[in-house]
């Protein structure tokens, strides 16, 4: 049942505390023990609920890009911006940014570093564009989830600064073709892959003008939502 679900995930979790050394979130085994079929998963990191949100349009297609490029500061810089977040926390009196707002990030600017308030910045924003991408999935709008894709990027890139150059590229060749809604990178930045959501009859000419303008040699993977981690029957 679900609650088996969140304990395996939540030991997955445990683990890559524990044995990996790595501070990470919950929203890879969530996705992992809970993806379902035709869905994309919004999760609640505080509460630990999901909620499906259908992704079922056939004239869809989700390209992942991988860059092929991994610039070795992933270890020790996803630590520092989990401390930073913190810090800025205990600056606002939140238990956790997911408490706070814009406004009271910019009355409390003067007493955080620069550095420490962009990232607070791209946290609370981000937390309010998830809200509204669930919402654009649901309403069909995907000219507004690839704008909310690209404010994400853009915020990744400026206030957290996890992106690097290789995906910046991949993300500008991206959007310069007819029929892509959006891109941003994904995973833990400092190289890895982006995500692109466009139309599935343009995903070949996409494949084709990515690779043409990235300096790098990329690989390309046309994906939909599927069912989670699970036996297979060859």
């Amino acid at each position: 049942d679900g609650g088996d679900l969140v304990a395996k995930a939540l030991a997955c979790q445990k683990a890559e505390h524990m044995f990996a050394g790595m501070p990470c979130g919950i929203m890879d085994q969530f996705i992992s023990v809970m993806g379902k079929e035709g869905h994309a998963l919004l999760i609640d990191c505080r509460s630990l609920e999901t909620v499906l949100v259908p992704l079922t349009d056939a004239s869809l297609a989700i390209l992942i890009t991988n860059s092929n490029v991994r610039h070795m500061l992933t270890g020790s810089e996803y630590p520092t911006r989990r401390r930073q977040c913190e810090e800025a926390a205990l600056a606002l009196g939140k238990a956790s940014l997911r408490d706070a707002t814009m406004a009271e990030l910019e009355v409390a600017r003067s007493r955080l570093g620069q550095e420490v308030y962009r990232r607070a910045r791209h946290v609370i924003g981000e937390i309010a564009r998830t809200a509204q991408a669930a919402q654009a999935l649901q309403d069909r709008d995907y000219r507004m989830f690839g704008r909310l894709m690209v404010e994400s990027h853009n915020s990744l890139r400026d206030d957290y600064e996890v992106s690097c150059p290789e995906l910046d590229e991949l993300v500008a060749a991206a959007l310069e073709v007819d029929g892509v809604y959006g891109s941003r990178m994904t995973g833990g930045g400092f190289g890895g892959c982006t995500v692109t959501l466009l139309e599935a009859e343009a995903a070949e000419r996409a494949q084709h003008h990515i690779q043409e303008k990235y300096r790098g040699t990329a690989t390309f993977y046309l994906t939909k939502p599927s069912g989670g981690a699970r036996a297979l029957s060859l």
